[in-house]
C-alpha cells in the first residue's frame, strides 16, 4: 500500500473513532502511532514518543494559553458578567429588541477578557437568559442570540484559537489579536443589525423595556470599571511595548483575580473553581496538541501532505479560488471537529500551501495574518451551526424549555451575516490589516 493511501486511511481512522465519542485527543494519537508503526517500524516510533511531548510542551509561548484561560476563569467566577449585561442592559434594553443586543454587547465585552467561546456563552447565558425570558423574548431569539454571542469570546482579543495558531504558525500574538479588533467589532455591529431587523419582523419576539435613567446607567457603569481597566492595561501594555502577550496574559489574571475578589464574589470556592477549571481546559487543550503532533508525524511519513501541497501547486485554479475552497473545507470541518482541533491537525498541511499563494500582493507577514483571521471567522462558525454547534448546546442546555429546534432557528440569520462578514474580509485584507499596518 502507498504512503497517502495509508494517511488516507489514518484519517478515515480518526474520524471513525470521533464518531463513537472517543475523545479527540485519542482519536489522533492511536492512528498516528498505528501509522508511525506501519511506515517507520517500532524503533523509529519509540524514538519520536520519547522526545515529542517535550518537543511541543518546552515550548514558552504555550504558557499564555493557560494565563489565558485562568483570567477567563477568574472573570467568569468573579461574577463581571452580571455587571457588564446590566450596563449594556442600561443603554440599549429600551429598544425592541435592546435586551438581545444587550447580551451581545456583554458578549463582546466579556470575551476581551475571557478568549473562550463556550465559557463566554455559559457565563452570559446564566446571567441574560432569565432575564430575557422574565420579559417575555421568544426562547428562539434569546438561545439563537447568546449562542452566537459566545462566539465573541474569541473574535474580540485575547483569542485561545488565536494563540493556537500564532504558535503552529510562528506568527506574532500581538499582531494577530489587533488584527482581529475590527472584524470582531464588525461582527458584533451585524449581530445587533440582524436583532434590530429581526425584531422588526417579529416585534412580539423581542419586547422593550422601559427606559433608564442616567443615574441608573452612571451607576452601572461605575461597576464595570474593572474590566475597562484591565482591558487597557493588558492591551495597552502588550501594544506599548510594555510587556509580551504571556506577561500580559499573567497580568490579565491577576487583574480579573483582584476585581473578583474586590467585588466580594470570588470566593475559595470560586477561585478554586478557578484554577480547576483551568487546569482541565489547558489539560485538553495541550493533549489534543499532544495526539495531533503524533498523527501529523504519520502522514509526514506518508507523504500525504506533501503531495497534496504539489497536487494544489499544480492546478490552474485562481488563488484566491484556492482559499476559498479551503474555507469551504473548514466550514465542512466544523460539522465534527471543534475549532482547536480543526487548527492543530491541519495547519501544518494547509498554512505552506496558502504561503505559497501569490495573494492580493500581500507580503508573507501580512498573507499569514489575514489567512489566519479568516480562518478565525470561518471555524466559530462550527460553534453555532449543527451537528456539533457546541455553543447552540450549551446555551440550548441552560433553556430547558426552549425545543433545540427553536435554538437552531434561531441562530440562523446571524449565520447569514457571518457569512457576509467572511466574504468582506476575503476580499478586503485590509479590514483586518489596518490597524496592523496603522501600528507598524
Amino acid at each position: 500500500m502507498s504512503g497517502p493511501a495509508i494517511g488516507a486511511l489514518l484519517l478515515a481512522a480518526m474520524l471513525a473513532l470521533m464518531v463513537v465519542r472517543v475523545p479527540i485527543a485519542v482519536s489522533m494519537f492511536v492512528p498516528g502511532a498505528v501509522g508511525y508503526l506501519v511506515i517507520a517500524g517500532d524503533a523509529p516510533l519509540l524514538n519520536y514518543l520519547k522526545g515529542i511531548a517535550f518537543a511541543r510542551f518546552s515550548h514558552y509561548d504555550l504558557s499564555v494559553i493557560p494565563l489565558f484561560i485562568l483570567m477567563g476563569q477568574f472573570a467568569t467566577q468573579g461574577g463581571l458578567s452580571r455587571a457588564l449585561f446590566n450596563f449594556a442592559n442600561a443603554l440599549v434594553g429600551h429598544l425592541r429588541g435592546g435586551m438581545a443586543m444587550a447580551a451581545i454587547l456583554a458578549c463582546a465585552a466579556f470575551g476581551a477578557v475571557c478568549g473562550s467561546s463556550v465559557a463566554t456563552a455559559a457565563t452570559l447565558g446564566q446571567v441574560a437568559l432569565p432575564e430575557m425570558r422574565r420579559y417575555n423574548y421568544s426562547g428562539r431569539l434569546a438561545t439563537g442570540t447568546l449562542a452566537v454571542g459566545g462566539t465573541l469570546g474569541i473574535l474580540i482579543p485575547p483569542s485561545v484559537p488565536l494563540v493556537v495558531y500564532a504558535i503552529l504558525t510562528e506568527q506574532n500574538i500581538a499582531k494577530l489579536f489587533l488584527a482581529a479588533f475590527v472584524p470582531g467589532l464588525i461582527a458584533m455591529i451585524l449581530y445587533c443589525i440582524v436583532i434590530a431587523i429581526y425584531v422588526r419582523l417579529y416585534p412580539d419576539h423581542g419586547p422593550a423595556q422601559p427606559r433608564r435613567s442616567n443615574a441608573d446607567r452612571l451607576q452601572s457603569f461605575v461597576r464595570i470599571w474593572p474590566i475597562v481597566a484591565i482591558f487597557l492595561v493588558v492591551f495597552g501594555g502588550i501594544y506599548g511595548g510594555v510587556f509580551t502577550p504571556t506577561e500580559g496574559a499573567a497580568v490579565g489574571a491577576i487583574g480579573t483575580f483582584i476585581a473578583g475578589a474586590g467585588r466580594r464574589e470570588l470566593g475559595w470556592r470560586g477561585f478554586r473553581s478557578a484554577l480547576l477549571g483551568t487546569a482541565e481546559t489547558s489539560g485538553m487543550v495541550f493533549l489534543v496538541f499532544l495526539g495531533a503532533d503524533m498523527l501529523n508525524g504519520a502522514l509526514a511519513l506518508s507523504q500525504m501532505p506533501a503531495q497534496i501541497a504539489e497536487t494544489v501547486s499544480n492546478l490552474a485554479w485562481p488563488p484566491l479560488v484556492i482559499v476559498a475552497a479551503i474555507l469551504v473545507f473548514y466550514i465542512i470541518m466544523g460539522f465534527f471537529m471543534d475549532e482547536l482541533a480543526t487548527l492543530i491537525l491541519t495547519l501544518p498541511v494547509i498554512f505552506p500551501v496558502v504561503m505559497g499563494l501569490d495573494l492580493w500582493g500581500l507580503a508573507p507577514a501580512d498573507k499569514a495574518i489575514w489567512f489566519g483571521i479568516l480562518m478565525l471567522m470561518v471555524v466559530q462558525l462550527g460553534l453555532v451551526h449543527p451537528p456539533v454547534g457546541l455553543n447552540a448546546y450549551v446555551i440550548n442546555s441552560l433553556a430547558k424549555d426552549v425545543p433545540m429546534l427553536e435554538t437552531v432557528k434561531g441562530v440562523i440569520p446571524f449565520v447569514l451575516s457571518d457569512f457576509v462578514r467572511v466574504i468582506f474580509l476575503f476580499f478586503f485584507p485590509a479590514i483586518s490589516l489596518y490597524l496592523v499596518w496603522l501600528i507598524n
